[in-house]
């Protein structure tokens, strides 16, 4: 694998023979089983990957967040040397690189940017868009990955790109978990022992709460998802919505599903200062 830090070295060395298709996986560090499970599956359907470790500071509204976000260059390059190839290419730029000068750029992605993340997050996703068409405009890849743990992320990001008209397929994929059933997070490695080892009750929750849809209406299976979560004191629910996967309207009763749509019951449990996001696809039957 390339590391490189600029985006004159980057474009020079994309513009080599047989680089297409081009695969980006945005990344911001602190990666996990999670992040290598994208690049294996970049690397099935692209000759060449690019991975970019950047902590964005425009999608941070709480500077401590930014500030305590864990970063380990050393050994996330140890962890990619396991599995990119001779060809592939670790983007490592530092902010002048990403913004020679101020984004100021505000997008509007409608209900998308109003809803459970962007309420808590205020301007995240603008941040988040910043960087990402950033990235895009640098690295002009065919395909993007990114984790569907980051449901409203994803969501956004394919918003972004039908605005753009650029043509980018982004490529969902699958939560990786802990064995315990965590949701693989870099904000896992903050947590507390204690907290680390009733975190699991996250995704217990939200497992047990798509199975009640069958029998319960939306509002007693969010009264269930507050008691179970916050049932210790270790932690608080800062949302519980069961959205559609396109608008991501939040749902009140159940009778407003559609058979032509999916849905998806989406969390975020602060535990301290730390917050922690899951989801999970819900059925009717």
């Amino acid at each position: 694998m390339k590391v490189l830090t600029t985006v004159k070295a980057l474009q020079h060395q994309l513009k080599q023979p047989d680089k297409s298709p081009v695969g980006l996986v945005p990344t911001m560090g602190a990666l996990h089983e999670g992040h290598l499970s994208l690049m294996k599956n970049a690397a099935a359907d692209c000759p060449v990957i690019v991975v970019s470790i950047y902590v964005n500071p425009t999608q941070f509204n709480d500077k401590d967040d930014l500030r305590n976000y864990p970063r380990n260059l050393e050994k996330d390059l140890g962890m990619l040397a396991t599995v990119l190839r001779e060809d592939d290419i670790v983007f490592t730029p530092d902010d002048k690189e990403i913004y020679p000068q101020k984004d100021t750029r505000v997008f509007d992605f409608g209900n998308l940017d109003k809803v459970m993340e962007a309420l808590h997050r205020p301007g995240h996703f603008n941040g988040v868009a910043q960087v990402v068409s950033r990235l895009f405009e640098i690295v002009k890849p065919d395909m993007a990955y990114f984790g569907i743990k980051d449901f409203q992320q994803v969501a956004v990001v394919r918003e972004l790109v039908r605005q753009s008209g650029s043509g980018i397929r982004i490529v969902p994929n699958p939560i990786v978990r802990e064995a315990d059933g965590l949701a693989m997070s870099s904000r896992n490695q903050l947590l507390d022992p204690a907290r680390r080892k009733e975190a699991p009750v996250i995704y217990r929750t939200i497992s047990a709460a798509s199975r009640m849809l069958r029998k319960n209406d939306i509002p007693e299976i969010k009264d269930f998802v507050k008691k179970e979560i916050e049932r210790s004191g270790n932690f608080v629910l800062e949302y519980f919505e069961i959205v559609d996967d396109i608008e991501l309207i939040p749902l009140k009763r159940k009778t407003e599903m559609k058979d032509s749509s999916k849905y998806y019951g989406c969390i975020a449990v602060r535990a301290g200062r730390i917050r922690l996001i899951d989801n999970i696809r819900v059925l009717l039957v």
